[in-house]
């Protein structure tokens, strides 16, 4: 090899077919760890001590972190995002948790059943988890609000286990069917081969543990929760008040030593009880005060870690983005909401001219996907680019030494570069 113009020898690790490519290369540093200290020695000529070294100039390991890192800031955003859209469209602070407890639970489960079932977390796998969050959390929407609706329709004398129950096997038998369609659908996808097996298999392994994980706990644990959840009762009482003022001391002292927002988050909270304990005159605003807190708390968090106009933007900015990102698009499904009976009896009057939007869209979509005509791989920007150049037949070894070297030295020399090594022949 040619490393920036000097004379190398260089290696290639080949990785087992199915072994996990992270997993060798760590081993193959350990092992040159272990190898440094025997390899050859030579004193110079001016009485100095050299030794061969061996230094990667290929390492897939940055590679592989940082599209993992990638989609674990995709996922925690989507479970950020999750958490604002089910807190503004339910607007219960306890049905939010309670449907948002169901995803770290379901998530931690599929990660068993990746490890029992020999599913590496590879970006794709990984990725059938943020397609599946979205139904899994619709689960524990469909169980939370009717187990809510059959709260606020019990009688006083029935128990909360018992309106719980009913609620919980009213829709029992539709999530199951809900969870058993999309599940069968992915069938298909476990009987591919070759390149596209590869690459989808995991994907639909992990997104049938994340299905199946949800359907467990949203039928199982979330109603136990519930019923837990539900029956707490904070009354206006001295315990009731030591609890929240020792809350705004812990909160005073996190701003000060641990995180300014989850500070200010804990004293907004205890402060909220107060207010709504106290407040002479019940509103809106008072009774629904926790609910904005954290719809607050949960947007600044989710604008101080995605960022989306950029590092060099103040907080502040990117934060009014979020809101008014979200706000819009919200706001127009709470329209849709509000004015659904009056569309839906339009769609039904003229149903003729409101099917033909959707014909329109599936000709438009066929046509397309049968002029694409294209393989469909993901591509990978890592951030390395490979130069091919080939030199002609009767070139000699000496030649094609120089020509590498000089090019080595030229793509060195340009600033965003960091190591150029040139190779001749194959591996």
């Amino acid at each position: 090899l040619d490393k920036d113009g000097a004379e190398v020898v260089g290696g290639v690790v080949v990785a087992r077919y199915g072994s996990n490519p992270l997993q060798v290369i760590n081993n193959v540093k350990t092992k040159i760890e272990e190898l440094s200290s025997g390899l050859p020695k030579k004193v110079l000529a001016n009485g100095v001590e050299s030794q061969l070294t061996i230094v990667p100039f290929y390492d897939r390991t940055q590679l592989i972190n940082e599209t993992l890192g990638t989609l674990e800031e995709a996922l925690t955003l989507e479970i950020l995002i999750t958490l604002l859209v089910v807190m503004m469209m339910v607007f219960n602070l306890r049905a939010s948790i309670l449907i948002s407890s169901l995803l770290p639970i379901a998530v931690l489960m599929v990660f068993i059943a990746m490890r029992y079932f020999h599913v590496d977390a590879n970006i794709v796998a990984l990725s059938g988890i943020a397609i599946a969050i979205g139904t899994m959390v619709d689960l524990g929407i469909v169980l939370s609000e009717n187990i809510i609706k059959h709260i606020a329709e019990a009688p006083a004398t029935q128990k909360l286990k018992e309106t719980i129950y009913n609620a919980s096997a009213e829709v029992s038998s539709a999530i199951v069917t809900a969870v058993a369609t999309t599940i069968v659908s992915f069938v298909p996808v476990f009987t591919m081969e070759a390149t596209e097996g590869k690459l989808f298999k995991p994907l639909a392994f992990t997104k049938t543990f994340a299905l199946l994980a949800a359907l467990i706990v949203s039928l199982i644990i979330l109603p136990t929760i519930a019923n837990w959840f539900f029956g707490i009762k904070i009354n206006k009482n001295a315990k009731g008040k030591a609890l929240n003022t020792v809350l705004i001391v812990i909160g005073l002292v996190s701003c000060i030593w641990v995180s300014l927002w989850g500070g200010l988050t804990l004293i907004a909270f205890s402060g909220s009880w107060f207010i709504q304990e106290y407040s002479p005159k019940k509103n809106w605003f008072t009774n629904n005060l926790t609910v904005v807190i954290s719809v607050l708390s949960i947007t600044w968090l989710l604008a101080n870690y995605w960022m989306p106009l950029g590092a060099e933007k103040p907080i502040v900015t990117n934060f009014l983005f979020v809101v008014l990102v979200l706000g819009s698009i919200l706001g127009s499904f709470s329209l849709l909401e509000h004015f659904y009976e009056s569309i839906l009896r339009f769609c039904l009057r003229f149903k003729w001219l409101f099917l033909a939007l959707p014909i329109t869209v599936m000709y438009f979509g066929f046509t397309i996907w049968q002029s694409t005509g294209k393989e469909f791989m993901p591509s990978l920007n890592e951030g390395s680019f490979l130069l091919m150049p080939t030199s002609m037949p009767h070139a000699g070894i000496e030649q094609n030494k120089r020509v590498v070297q000089q090019l080595d030295m030229l793509l060195t020399n340009i600033p965003e570069v960091d190591l150029a090594v040139g190779k001749m022949g194959r591996a």
